[in-house]
């Protein structure tokens, strides 16, 4: 990956340096995170790309800069784009009932009253549509969550858990039999709906969701080492997955020799795949370029310019729609559209982004954001889970803009 110098995009470089010097100092120094990539792109360049610690703290193995992460929810935005190049064909539109391409959810209902496996329920007010599982107001649920009846069914039944032979059609069956947690777009609430868009793209396309995504995505993009399995060829490359015990002390939880992504036949759309940094910043340089990247168009620019709109209903931000506590943005001033997060007021936000820049993150503390207004394009990748355990997002957007010039 060829870098310019800050000055040559309008970035200070003594500014830019910080950003390492934070991560090292705060981060890595005192063993917070195993080791960290943070990228910086402007005008289709990149001026930084900070390389530090360890992908591997029990082999003392170095990071460098072709790791192979866990993007976890990073899958999100690849999965929703991969959808709309399907809605660009005509296969479906943004408001059909799901029911639709799932018959089995025709029936679908809404939690009234009890407790698995003895629930009440009542109609929706609604069916589901496609556009309310691209922007999270559907009804479902994460199992994770652990804040209603509805998530501990999905623990107890194991909801979108790869097992052995566990698939996207066992995912979707399942479902089927619970209810939701409300009726389609009255709420916003973090779920597997990103995962039953994988389920629609196999439906829609014909072909299994890896198949499509390496058609309509990863090749065209040159993305050549994202997918949902590690192979054993590439097995040396993968970071090792952190979280901490009750001491304050990096533990393993998912070793890069051993992982369970060697071998796995769930291709969960919503958190799945593996990626670095070199090819997910192909795909948001695609992205900020409205649709296409080295002559390779995979998708309209007004496609997008429409998913990273606010879809919210009202225009509301997520403080006012959201339920649950988790996602991965904070709700103040942040906007979502078809598969994206949008700051759609900087200062009730809190982070100096420009309105419009869209973004997500991952479970295990991996972000990027676009900022079309900058040309701008910000990525970083770890391996610490959860990914609330700290603000990194809003450490490095107060970074990243305190070097523009």
């Amino acid at each position: 990956m060829e870098l310019v110098t800050p000055e040559e995009l309008g970035l200070h470089s003594g500014q830019l340096a910080r950003i390492g010097e934070h991560l090292r100092g705060q981060y890595l120094a005192p063993g917070k995170l195993p080791g960290s990539i943070t990228l910086v792109a402007r005008h289709g360049q990149v001026c930084l790309l900070d390389v530090a610690g360890q992908r591997d703290l029990e082999r003392g193995t170095a990071m460098t800069a072709d790791t192979i992460f866990r993007i976890y929810s990073m899958s999100k935005p690849i999965t929703s784009v991969a959808l709309m190049t399907l809605f660009e064909r005509g296969l479906f539109a943004l408001d059909d009932p799901v029911h639709r391409f799932i018959p089995s959810w025709r029936q679908l209902a809404v939690r009234k009253a009890g407790a698995f496996p003895l629930f009440e329920t009542e109609p929706c007010e609604r069916p589901m549509t496609i556009r309310d599982l691209l922007r999270h107001t559907s009804g479902l649920t994460y199992d994770f969550l652990r804040e209603s009846n509805i998530d501990y069914a999905y623990r107890k039944l194991q909801i979108g858990n790869p097992a052995p032979g566990y698939t996207l059609q066992h995912m979707v069956d399942q479902l089927a039999q619970l209810p939701l947690e409300f009726s389609p777009g009255s709420s916003w609430n973090y779920s597997l709906a990103t995962d039953v868009l994988g389920h629609l793209i196999e439906v829609l396309s014909g072909q299994s969701l890896p198949a499509y995504l390496q058609q309509a995505l990863f090749e065209p993009l040159g993305m050549v080492d994202t997918g949902f399995n590690i192979t054993p060829e590439n097995v040396a490359r993968l970071a090792s997955c952190y979280e901490r015990d009750a001491a304050k002390k990096l533990v393993c939880n998912d070793d890069g020799q051993d992982s369970q992504f060697r071998d796995r036949v769930f291709w969960s759309g919503g958190g799945g795949l593996l990626s670095t940094v070199p090819d997910y910043y192909r795909f948001c340089q695609m992205l900020l370029q409205g649709g296409s990247l080295d002559g390779q168009r995979v998708i309209g620019s007004r496609t997008l310019e429409y998913m990273t709109a606010n879809h919210l209903p009202g225009g509301v931000d997520l403080s006012a729609i959201a339920m649950g506590s988790f996602s991965e943005t904070q709700y103040e001033g942040v906007g979502f559209g078809l598969g994206f997060a949008s700051k759609i007021d900087p200062v009730k936000n809190g982070y100096p982004a420009s309105h419009g820049t869209f973004f997500w993150g991952g479970l295990a503390s991996t972000l990027f954001w676009v900022d079309p207004a900058e040309e701008l394009v910000v990525i970083f990748m770890t391996q610490l889970m959860p990914s609330s355990t700290f603000n990194l997002r809003g450490q490095l957007e107060a970074l990243v803009y305190a070097a523009l010039e």
